[in-house]
This record gives C-alpha cells, structure tokens and sequence, in this order.
C-alpha cells in the first residue's frame, strides 16, 4: 500500500475524485529528472542578472561570503523541506498550508501560510509578466534599431496572450516539457551573462570601491544587494508541491528522487550563479547596470538571443509559481463553492487570473 493510498482511506469517493482532478494531487507519476528542471525553472530567474550588481555593493569578500552561504542554507533548509513533506507515515503534505495546518491547527495554519504563499506566488507572476514584457522589448528595439517605438504595455499583452494558452495545461507534469524549455534557457542566458563579460575583458580604470558616496548610502546599497540576492535563491515556495507530483511507497519514498533532483537542480544553480556574480563584477567594477545584459550592450546579436532566451525562461517560470494559485482557486470552487470540477471550470478561473495579472502589469511600471 502506498503512502498515498493510506492518506486517502478516511476520504469519500467524491473527495477522491476532487483530488484526481486538482492540479497538485491528478498526477503522480514524475521522475527525478522532472524535480531536477522544475526547481532550476523556479529558482534560476532573471534574479541571476542582478548578482554583479549585487556584488558591487557588498564587495569582493562579504560579497562572496554571501553568495557561498545562500548557496548552502537554501540547500539546507530545501532539504528540510523534503524531508517533511512525508514526516507524517501513511501521510503526504502535497500543500503549504497542509503541512502549516499540521505544525499550527487546521485555521491558525491556514492563515499563517496561505496568505505569505500567494502573496510570493502571485507577485512573482506579475513580476515575471513585466520581465517578460521588458524582455520582449529588448529584443524588438536590439532586432529593429529604427523600427518604431511600441509601448511596453503592448509587450506585456503579447506575453500574457501565450499564458491563457498554457494555463490551461492541468498540472505539473503537464508543463514538465515547457519547464525544461525554461531550465534549459536560464542556464543558456546565464552562461552568455558570464562568458561574454569574460571575452570582453577586465575593463579599463575598473573601480571595485563602493559606489556609495555617504556611510547610510553604503549601508542602504549593502541591504539592497542582500534582498537582490535573497530574490535570486527564490523557489522554495513550490517545493512541496512539485515533490506531490513524485509516486511514493514504503519502500520508495518520494523523498529519494526528489533530493536527487534538488541536488542536480543547485548543481546548476551554482553553475548558473557564481560566474555570473563574480564574472561580471571582475568586468565591470561598480559601473555594472543592476542588469548584466544593459552593461554588455554588445554583440547586439548576442544581447537579442539572451533577451529571448529570458522570455522562454519567465514563461515556464510563470506556470510554475501559478500551478499552486490554480490549485487554490480551484480547490475553492470545487469544495466550498461546490462548482462541478471540469474544463469550463478551469478555462474560466484560469484565464481570470491570467487577465487580472496581465491588468495589474503596466501599473508596476
């Protein structure tokens, strides 16, 4: 009997039926590999280009030292994470506020968790909707220098359009094809932010003093540039959900190919992270833009591919970290709103998101 068939003995045949259709409990049938591109999908994003601007404020030494420790403590405390989505026997917390609402009580749980996950979730869907949007623009304006001029806000339309198609994707491993799509572009566009500052060289009269001229600017840059870290180890958040998505037994817990996945997914964050911080800050100094690929400017060629490359990345990014808010939403309609689950169902709450997302957008600019 599996882990999961004993969690599910005390559930009705309707409740069962529920969670054969939510987006984080209808499929369990992932690999290893698929925990290994959907975690370097959630964690590696644009927040990677920001790091030798990062460091130009933190320094050679303490930038470094930052770098290492976010490295293993977010290791760490993910391998937590593993560990306790089955630390109940017989019992899987496929949710957040599931496992908030085992350490805090069934409300008290869900009103710890609920609110920080989807605050996260829902503003780096909006986050990523801008990126995606400036990304594009990039790519117009670097392709077709003496085109005309198009606002962002019609970028950012063109993005969303590609969400209400995908969204509509019904679970995780459903995207699994477009979340290695987007793994395979993060540490692509990585790679180019860090070997063509390389090809390019130490510049001349490279500064690597800080760029503050007051002592509260400095200390107000060194918080700055501690946050643009913390953003770029993002990701834990999905975590439990994208290991409901592994099969479990007694024998063969769910814990076992998840670490293995985690453990390949932050090979490739560090593959990903420290060139590109400590690459780029040996460049270019503390004349580094808060976005490596405005500093490099050139081949524009070579800035139009990777600015692409970033849009591919924030749209599987994008469906990873709305996955749990579909799950939400649907759970809400289907369990306490007592909708009949299906795909008008699904077509309907999903594309309201998307479009609301895609409203809030341009106000963040």
């Amino acid at each position: 009997m599996t882990n999961q068939s004993s969690s599910n003995d005390n559930k009705t045949d309707k409740d069962k039926a529920i969670d054969d259709w939510l987006p984080i409990t209808s499929s369990r049938n992932a690999k290893w590999w698929y925990s290994a591109f959907h975690n370097v999908t959630a964690m590696v994003g644009a927040g990677v280009l920001s790091l030798p601007y990062a460091m130009s404020h933190l320094g050679w030494g303490p930038g470094i030292v930052v770098l290492v420790l976010s490295w293993i403590i977010t290791l760490y405390t993910l391998w937590q994470m593993v560990e306790m989505h089955e630390m109940v026997p017989g019992k899987r917390f496929d949710r957040y506020h599931e496992l908030g609402q085992h350490a805090f009580g069934d409300k008290l749980g869900l009103w710890i968790v609920v609110p920080q996950q989807l605050v996260v979730e829902v503003g780096v869907n909006i986050v990523y909707m801008v990126t995606g949007g400036k990304s594009l623009k990039k790519f117009h304006d670097v392709v077709c220098p003496d085109c005309k001029s198009i606002k962002l806000t019609y970028f950012i339309m063109i993005f969303a359009s590609v969400h209400f198609v995908l969204s509509q994707l019904p679970n995780f491993n459903s995207i699994s094809g477009v979340s290695l799509a987007a793994a395979v572009m993060s540490l692509s566009y990585s790679t180019i932010a860090w070997a063509a500052p390389l090809h390019k060289g130490k510049q001349e009269h490279v500064d690597y003093s800080n760029p503050a001229s007051t002592t509260a600017g400095a200390v107000f840059n060194f918080f700055n540039a501690l946050g643009d870290v913390a953003f770029a180890y993002a990701g834990h958040n999905v975590v439990l959900e994208i290991q409901a998505t592994i099969p479990s037994t007694p024998e063969n817990p769910s814990k076992k190919p998840m670490w293995k996945g985690v453990v390949v997914a932050y090979i490739v964050v560090a593959i990903c992270y420290f060139p590109v911080a400590l690459i780029g800050y040996w460049a270019f100094g503390n004349a580094v833009d808060d976005n490596i690929l405005i500093t490099l400017e050139k081949p524009r060629w070579l800035i139009a591919v990777a600015n692409m490359f970033v849009v591919v990345h924030v749209i599987g990014s994008y469906q990873i970290y709305a996955m749990p808010v579909f799950d939400m939403i649907e759970t809400v309609l289907v369990k306490k709103l007592r909708f009949p689950p299906g795909l008008t169902l699904r077509l309907i709450a999903r594309s309201v998101y998307v479009g609301n997302r895609l409203c809030l957008s341009p106000r963040l600019l």
